[in-house]
């Protein structure tokens, strides 16, 4: 594979941003370490364009009749190599260099097979774009993952103020079925499976510290804790903030409103980074949406159940950074080998370098609650992941929720970059 196209832009009319994205893509596409007739792209805007966006995907569609497979999603911001665009007019597209036969776009009216036929496509990976006021989304991401051969997932939940939309275009046009959606969906799940023959590496980088101890739920009713380690849950969540509801009310109460609870499955071996109170990868963090104080209990924003692990934790900006770092620390090394190594026959000698796999492109979808200054100013967060990977191609967007492996995650991030030998 060669470097992926990509281009991006902001402009209050967006047919103007269009144009300056297609001048970008023509541009890569004619440099000679670049892909010059990718078929698959990757589109997300803001929702200020999502109004257009039947028309947007039209135009390029048009303009770039090569590209013959869209995929993509709305968000509150979107995001580029060097830049984001957060709650303002934005648009990001990066055209895959992925063989044909390596990837299949998807959609609710055109779903990935359950089970691989006569020898055809088999997903191994997939990018998942989701809307979540979907019913059941945990249930029909568990099954998305059980159609891939490795389980693993990677994308988000759209986001958006007005309305959810997903791109989902396949083969030469339109998907057989999709009748008059054109390629533009406003529930469900789609997105793109990818075969084994696409090499990536996916990471998730969380966003908030945990501020207790993991407990295990000892009882719980829908999406109510009740005891943590067998003692009334609301008591372990006051002592941990060190606040009192009956002496000091409304400062207690601005304490919890700042808390979230990081959930970790009922019989699921902690995995991840766990010392200097860091999450795991394992690790979903959820809202805490109330008290009560008769029973003692604390609701979550999810369904909890006996068994399960929870930490409280609080958003943090340095753990985010921190985080952040980390994983693009793992996924240079996972990339870059070690270039000598001692020949096996021939002892004091070293064998031939290996060969290190660059980078073509790379996927990253942050957290809507992670975007704009959390980072310490616009485009804090795109600038620390250049920093560490390079100047690669990137695209993404600023979900309402992130999905990896088969689970939907909260103020996380998840980048995922594709890689070649060469």
């Amino acid at each position: 594979m060669k470097l992926f196209p990509c281009g991006h832009a902001t402009h209050p009319r967006w047919r103007m941003a269009a144009a300056l994205v297609l001048e970008q893509l023509r541009a890569r596409m004619a440099q000679p370490e670049y892909a010059s007739a990718p078929t698959l792209g990757l589109l997300y805007i803001t929702d200020h364009y999502v109004n257009e966006a039947r028309a947007l995907l039209d135009h390029l569609s048009g303009e770039l009749p090569g590209v013959t497979d869209w995929s993509g999603t709305v968000g509150v911001g979107v995001a580029a190599n060097n830049a984001e665009y957060f709650d303002q007019p934005g648009l990001s597209v990066m055209l895959l260099d992925v063989p044909a036969d390596q990837y299949r776009v998807f959609s609710g009216v055109a779903p990935l097979p359950t089970h691989r036929r006569n020898g055809g496509f088999a997903a191994h990976t997939a990018l998942v774009h989701a809307d979540g006021h979907t019913p059941e989304l945990a249930q029909l991401l568990a099954e998305m993952a059980a159609r891939t051969d490795t389980g693993y997932l990677f994308g988000g939940l759209s986001a958006s103020r007005t309305t959810s939309v997903q791109f989902a275009v396949g083969g030469d046009g339109n998907m057989a079925g999709q009748g008059g959606a054109g390629g533009v969906f406003d529930a469900g799940l789609s997105g793109v499976a990818f075969g084994a023959g696409v090499a990536l590496v996916s990471r998730v980088t969380q966003g908030c510290q945990p501020v207790s101890a993991l407990h295990r739920i000892t009882a719980a009713q829908n999406n109510l804790v009740l005891t943590l380690d067998d003692k009334p849950a609301l008591d372990m969540l006051l002592d941990t903030l060190g606040v009192s509801l009956e002496s000091d009310p409304q400062p207690a109460l601005r304490k919890v409103r700042a808390t979230l609870a990081g959930l970790v499955d009922a019989g699921e071996q902690p995995r991840g980074q766990r010392r200097m109170g860091h999450f795991g990868t394992d690790t979903r963090v959820r809202h805490i949406v109330g008290l009560d104080g008769l029973r003692r209990g604390v609701a979550l924003a999810d369904a909890v159940q006996a068994g399960m692990q929870l930490a409280f934790c609080q958003r943090n900006a340095a753990a985010a950074r921190a985080d952040l770092m980390r994983i693009c620390a793992e996924i240079r090394e996972e990339l870059s080998p070690e270039e000598l190594a001692l020949a096996p026959d021939m002892p004091g000698r070293h064998a031939a370098p290996q060969t290190q796999r660059r980078i073509c492109g790379a996927i990253y979808v942050s957290c809507s609650g992670r975007g704009g200054p959390h980072f310490g100013g616009p485009g804090a967060e795109l600038h620390i992941v250049r920093h560490a990977l390079g100047d690669v191609p990137l695209a993404g967007f600023f979900a309402g929720g992130e999905i990896a492996h088969h689970h939907l995650y909260g103020y996380t991030g998840v980048l995922t970059v594709f890689a070649d030998s060469e």
